[in-house]
């Protein structure tokens, strides 16, 4: 019923490409980088906001009632989300009369689209005790194993011991895909067998970082079960078996979506929401194939944290995420 997509689609059996290893640019360099990047992967989403109203006002400087109506699709079309549109041009609407010219239009679209995007952007708390546990989640084919590999590389960058629990057992290719992450972020991992009981790599990962004293623990797992198990309840168990030998934790539920699904993401944020209570969500593949709108539907829609955006493969490309620096690359 509600989760029949998690088995209609199919994670990329393809092994990350090569990267030079432990290799993590400063964050100088990367922040310059990534922002073109962002820019680039945002292209198509600026060009139709920004196009179209550079020519709403070519022939006339006041916003008509059909403008607002083709403001609104355009919103829509870009994956902002119906609600969040209707919202905005009834904002529109009400300044209309000292909104007469494109730059004050763009300038007062992005005054709006910031204010939700900072909303509900409060970091959780860091942990009294170490280790620091994330356990993320996705379905398969959005990019878990690849997040989670430049989440270590950053950490490791920061001077923290990061250790990888490869609790997705029911694919063989996770956990190798996971190796090869794991060492070029130079972090350790703790694995199994295939077809494990995804909740004991949690458990052994948990007794391995106390004993070896790591600051930060995250956990993959399964996007899609080959059993007739629900996937859900799969989850949870992991989070209790965590908890019970770390109490409070895990302390971070990060959902990995894929950005080029458009609303199909915001759907299965609510669902692994509803079962997991998400604290924040990692958005990948905003790297030109996706409408960046996406993004806004995602905060405005869903209120959970939006944490990380990526636009592509090499490690740098995985970035906090900065609503003013979104919404400057946006036009």
């Amino acid at each position: 019923m509600a989760l029949n997509w998690f088995n209609k689609k199919k994670e990329s059996e393809k092994k990350p490409a090569p990267e030079t290893h432990g290799v993590v640019p400063s964050e100088a360099v990367s922040s310059s980088t990534f922002f073109q990047r962002l820019k680039k992967g945002l292209s198509k989403t600026r060009q139709v906001l920004t196009t179209d109203i550079d020519e709403l006002f070519s022939v006339r400087k006041r916003i008509d009632a059909s403008d607002l109506e083709h403001l609104e699709e355009l919103l829509i079309t870009a994956d902002i989300g119906v609600h969040t549109a209707t919202t905005l041009i009834e904002k529109i609407s009400r300044e209309a009369d000292r909104l007469t010219d494109a730059d004050a239009l763009k300038t007062f679209i992005k005054t709006e689209l910031l204010q939700v995007l900072n909303a509900g952007q409060t970091p959780p708390p860091a942990p009294a005790e170490k280790p620091h546990v994330i356990l993320v989640v996705g379905v398969n084919g959005v990019g878990k194993t690849t997040t989670i590999g430049k989440i270590a590389a950053k950490r490791k960058a920061k001077g923290e011991s990061v250790l990888i629990a490869a609790a997705d057992t029911f694919r063989a290719a996770a956990i190798e895909q996971l190796e090869i992450w794991a060492r070029r972020a130079g972090a350790e991992i703790i694995k199994h067998k295939e077809n494990s009981d995804p909740a004991a790599v949690a458990f052994d990962a948990m007794e391995a970082a106390f004993a070896r004293g790591s600051d930060t623990v995250i956990i993959d797992t399964a996007g899609r079960l080959h059993t007739k198990v629900n996937l859900m309840e799969e989850l949870k168990k992991i989070r209790r078996t965590v908890a019970r030998r770390h109490p409070g934790s895990p302390h971070e539920t990060l959902l990995v979506l894929d950005a080029t699904t458009g609303q199909n993401a915001v759907s299965q944020a609510r669902l692994f929401h509803e079962a997991l209570e998400i604290s924040g969500i990692a958005l990948t593949k905003l790297d030109g194939t996706a409408k960046g709108g996406i993004v806004v539907g995602i905060c405005s829609q869903l209120q959970i944290p939006l944490k990380y955006i990526g636009v592509g493969e090499s490690i740098e490309d995985l970035q906090d995420f900065d609503p003013a620096l979104f919404v400057d690359a946006l036009f």
